[in-house]
């Protein structure tokens, strides 16, 4: 709690590395884990981002550098790094959180949460999990497998304050429809992120037997921004190569692309026991988008079938969600809310990753009060993933 206020963030990371899924992959992950030898990527991370002090490693798969200095041409100078990001960004938090927050130290995470009054973390994981869909259908699963082990007892360290992600490969949704069935229940699992190999689209009938048991166990979907890995965003090549320019395009048009189709599929109408929620897209898309969902549905009509409702009651009914970013800030945040209602917001910070200014991310958001409201601020900072997030 944080004056009075439950907190939920739903955008908040683990990593975890290579060396950490090793640990709970299995035999059979474990003899194939060599196939990764291609992508695997030494990292020495900064303090402050819940690493290790010394080398780790992950998955790096045919990454797009976007190293074009805007106004320049492409190689005029080359910037530092080897990735979009790597040696581009720094931490907004002028504060040291505890060391491996990302990996395998839950309680040094619970701590670094009690610090900021934060109730619950949802726990995302880092670019390896929507790249791997790029990778061999077995062996994404195999990794994913993994994953899940971790995930049960990384949050087994306070699973009321812990969530994680069940990570669904659209490449091998034979796999993914029979794990969810068989661990969906587990209290950990709070929502399903469907990772889909470039080309697949989120409508695609052949992952409707993942929407059948989501539905059936109340599990909400989860799409959090990818950008310079698989399955890249859309557009992606057509960006002019620059990291800044791409980032900010890549994330709400990514989310964008997938409401769109998530709407104007019918799931929501098929499946009316799932909610969608966005994390690291912005909110100030959300009712732009709508609102000319609203109007191109109607107009070009013959491409979409007939819907139980117009996008934007989708969103007013409580069924679409998005996670707030900071620097949107509290008049645009009030924006959304007088078009749409109060009911689509949820509070996250990114944490550990260098957007979030922990441990003042809270109080920052809680200045916007005296814009919003007390009511709307409780939704904002909790009631709304409460509505979102499948119970404990």
């Amino acid at each position: 709690m944080r004056n009075g206020y439950r907190i939920l963030d739903v955008d908040a990371h683990v990593t975890p590395s290579l060396e950490v899924l090793h640990r709970y992959a299995s035999d059979s992950a474990k003899a194939r884990w060599d196939e990764l030898k291609p992508y695997v990527k030494a990292m020495n991370s900064p303090a402050g981002r819940g690493h290790p002090t010394t080398t780790w490693h992950t998955i790096k798969v045919n990454p797009i550098a976007y190293d074009r200095i805007a106004g320049q041409k492409p190689g005029y100078v080359k910037p530092k790094g080897g990735t979009a990001v790597e040696g581009r960004v720094q931490n907004v938090s002028t504060e040291i959180c505890h060391e491996n927050i990302q990996h395998d130290n839950p309680t040094g995470r619970l701590e670094d949460m009690d610090k900021e009054g934060v109730d619950v973390n949802v726990l995302i994981p880092g670019t390896w999990a929507p790249a791997s869909s790029a990778l061999e259908g077995g062996l994404t699963a195999g990794i994913y497998d993994a994953y899940h082990n971790y995930m049960r007892d990384f949050c087994s360290a306070d699973v009321n304050r812990l969530r994680g992600l069940f990570l669904a490969p659209g490449h091998n949704i034979e796999w993914a429809v029979k794990e969810l069935k068989r661990i969906g229940k587990e209290s950990w699992v709070s929502a399903v992120w469907p990772s889909l190999p470039e080309g697949m689209p989120i409508d695609d009938p052949d992952l409707n037997p993942l929407w059948e048991v989501m539905n059936d166990l109340h599990l909400p979907f989860m799409h959090h921004s990818f950008f310079y890995e698989p399955p890249y965003f859309p557009g992606a090549r057509d960006i002019w190569g620059n990291a800044a320019i791409a980032r900010t395009a890549a994330h709400p048009w990514g989310a964008q692309r997938a409401l769109a189709y998530l709407i104007g599929g019918g799931v929501l109408d098929r499946y009316p026991n799932i909610k969608v929620a966005f994390a690291e897209t912005g909110h100030g898309w959300l009712p732009n988008w709508l609102l000319r969902l609203d109007s191109q549905f109607h107009y070009v009509k013959g491409v979409i079938p007939k819907l139980n409702y117009l996008p934007t009651e989708y969103a007013k009914q409580g069924r679409i969600k998005v996670c707030i970013e900071a620097h949107e800030g509290p008049l645009m945040t009030k924006a959304v809310n007088d078009v749409l209602g109060d009911q689509c917001l949820m509070y996250a910070s990114d944490f550990p990753h260098p957007e979030s200014a922990w441990p003042h991310h809270v109080d920052n958001v809680m200045k916007w009060s005296n814009v919003l409201g007390d009511s709307a601020m409780r939704k904002l900072f909790g009631t709304n993933a409460d509505d979102y997030l499948r119970p404990v």
